[in-house]
This record gives structure tokens, sequence and C-alpha cells, in this order.
């Protein structure tokens, strides 16, 4: 069996394997082709790659030769033309919010497999790619708010005065907001944390952060480690509550998305003009619409002296460590389906298998697509 490598498309820098996961699958008889250049924006080489014993190959030979694709981001129509018939296609595609585009993938007989599909329970973490890549997303995103404020984190006291330190607002206290918790305390700063659920407050004080509470939370519990929509009610008392607090931040980090819909707006820009000149927010919920009413994806709005930056792409600033999780993610979740003599083994008795696969033998697998779809 050959498993491909395509590269990525600038601005993304990562890749899906390196050079030091070739080995692993050689233990597997399993043959790796690299299109040409494709870690290059990684720091791992053609010649690097070589010498661990994957193929060098142009993309079109990749496409047609492999029997499982690995692509991170969206492929194009002629890619999908180029592949072979029944092959596998893996990677990160969003089909909720894409569910148009998998169908026509769907419609090539492509067994289609989007890792952030994959079931949050204890068996899948080593194969989360979301969790994996959110740490290195709240680890920059307390570095970038830093380069950004005029002001120091910790407080400095000196002989020609004393400096107070920065005070943090954390919104969402899921894996890159308990990374920025423990990031902006490294870096002295004062960190509140908001969440909708209680069961994180101990997460959050362990890192020395001070859990604000809002009663009444709906129960999320069974919603794998994601938030979960949230009564009027409720949202009215966080609202309030947010509010206050918004207005003594020095740094915003808002993080809060609900799977497959719009991130919950948080902050309004009435909120937003109670903050001090020079302030920041740093909303990493971006790409699915952001938390705050002037977030734009991939940009920096500048409002009454504060800086929104809307990013979906940190982990794409530090490409080397990025694929480095990610591409072990990827072998741990083709492990369900490799057979010891190195063939594919689609094992849909599996929960992680059957809740990863969105596409099958020309048809939409995935009920919620699928709903979606009709």
């Amino acid at each position: 069996m050959i498993i491909g490598v395509l590269k990525e498309s600038l601005p993304e820098t990562r890749v899906s394997l390196l050079p030091e996961h070739i080995a692993i699958l050689k233990k597997w008889n399993v043959s790796a082709v690299i299109e040409n250049n494709a870690g290059i924006t990684s720091f791992a080489t053609d010649e690097v790659y070589t010498n661990s014993g994957a193929a060098i190959a142009p993309r079109a030979e990749v496409l047609h030769t492999s029997d499982i694709i690995l692509s991170m981001g969206n492929v194009s129509s002629a890619d999908i033309s180029g592949m072979k018939a029944g092959a596998m296609l893996l990677g990160v595609y969003q089909p909720l919010f894409n569910a148009g585009l998998i169908r026509e993938w769907a419609g090539r007989g492509l067994a289609i497999f989007s890792m952030d599909m994959l079931p949050r329970t204890t068996r899948a973490q080593s194969m989360d790619i979301l969790s994996s890549q959110a740490n290195i997303a709240g680890y920059k995103a307390v570095l970038l708010a830093a380069n950004l404020f005029p002001k120091y984190f910790p407080m400095f006291m000196t002989a020609a005065g004393t400096i107070p330190p920065a005070k943090m607002l954390i919104l969402g206290a899921g894996v890159a907001g308990l990374q920025a918790i423990a990031t902006g305390r490294r870096l002295g700063a004062v960190v509140e944390v908001f969440d909708t659920r209680p069961a994180v407050k101990e997460e959050v004080m362990s890192l020395g952060g001070k859990f604000i509470e809002v009663e009444g939370a709906a129960d999320a519990s069974e919603a794998g480690g994601y938030a979960v929509e949230q009564s009027e009610a409720f949202m009215q008392r966080q609202k309030a509550k947010i509010a206050e607090r918004v207005a003594k931040a020095d740094i915003i980090i808002t993080t809060a998305q609900i799977p497959g819909r719009k991130a919950p707006v948080l902050i309004t820009t009435e909120m937003m003009e109670a903050m001090k000149n020079g302030s920041v927010i740093i909303d990493l919920a971006a790409a699915t619409g952001g938390n705050t009413e002037l977030t734009r994806n991939d940009e920096t709005v500048v409002h009454n002296g504060i800086h929104i930056v809307g990013t979906s792409r940190l982990p794409a600033t530090m490409p080397s460590d990025a694929s480095k999780l990610y591409g072990k993610n990827i072998l741990n979740f083709l492990q369900l389906m490799i057979s010891k003599e190195g063939t594919l083994n689609l094992n849909f008795d599996d929960d992680l298998v059957k809740g990863t696969c969105i596409a099958y033998q020309g048809a939409i697998t995935n009920e919620r697509i699928a709903a979606l779809l009709k």
C-alpha cells in the first residue's frame, strides 16, 4: 500500500507527515510518496524525506499512485479527478461547513475521512488533531498579544515607579484556553477565565487563573469536550458578567466555538468601547464567525485604539512542531485501519473509524452532513 502526502497551499505551512514519521510506515510495510517540496515550509527537505525511505514525486504522480492521500486542507476538483478509483482521502475538511463540497467529492467514489469529526473520547486522545493544534494556538495567541500590547505583562517595581501586571481575560477553557492561561501566567499576567462548563474550574485554578462563574449553565458533559448552546436567561447573565470584566481587561483571548455552528458573539461593540486604549483581543474563533462583533478572519481590525486580531492559522506559525504533532495524530489513527500486512482494513464497527468517515463508496455516511444536504 502507498500513502501519498500532498504539498499544502500557502498560507498553510504545515505538512501531514514529517520524515521522522516515515520510519513508522516502513515498519507497517507501507510505502510513502511525498510531493516535491511538500515539507519545505516545515523545514523538512526532499533530501531528508528520501533519506528516511520515502519517494519524491510530482503532484500528479502522488495522486495517481497513492491508496491513501494525506492533505490537511481542501483539495481541488482537479486533484480529486487525478486520484485513483476507490482511494482514501484523509485530512481536516470541516464538512459541517462544506457539505456541498463533500457531496461533490463523494460522487467520485472516494473514501473520505475528516479528522475534525473524530469522536472526542479517551481512546481518541492520541489522535485528536484539534487538541494538538489548539494547544499551539493558545500558546501563540498570548505571544501575539504580548507583541501588540504596548505595556509589560508582569508587574515591575523599579526606582522610577511600579508597573502593574497586565489583566488578561480568556473566554473558553478548552485546550487553547488552558494553554493561554499557562502561558499568560508564565509571562506574569493576572488571568481571569470564563467557561460555561463548571467542570473546568479546577483545571483553570490549577494553572493560576481565576474562574468567573455564571450560574445556570446547560450541562455540557455529553458534548465531547465542546461547549453547548445555552438558554437565553443564562446568556443574559453571562453577557452582564463578561461586560464587567471586559472593561477592566488589557488582553482578551476568545476561544468559544460550537461544532457545526457559527461561533457565539460574546463581546459586543459596546463592550469594546469601554476598554482601554491599547488593549488587544485575539479571537481564535474567527474561522467560524468570531466571538466579537468586529472580528474578521485573518485580519486585524483597530477600533478605538483596540486591536482585534481574527486568526485561525496560529498553528501554521509553528510549522515544525505543529506538523510533528499532527503527523503523530495521523499515524495513531491510521493504525486503526492498516493490517499487519500493510493493507487497508476499514473496520466500521470501530466508533472512531465510523465517526471520522464522512463518505464511502459514493454515499455520505455521516448523518449530520446528510441532514444538512437535505
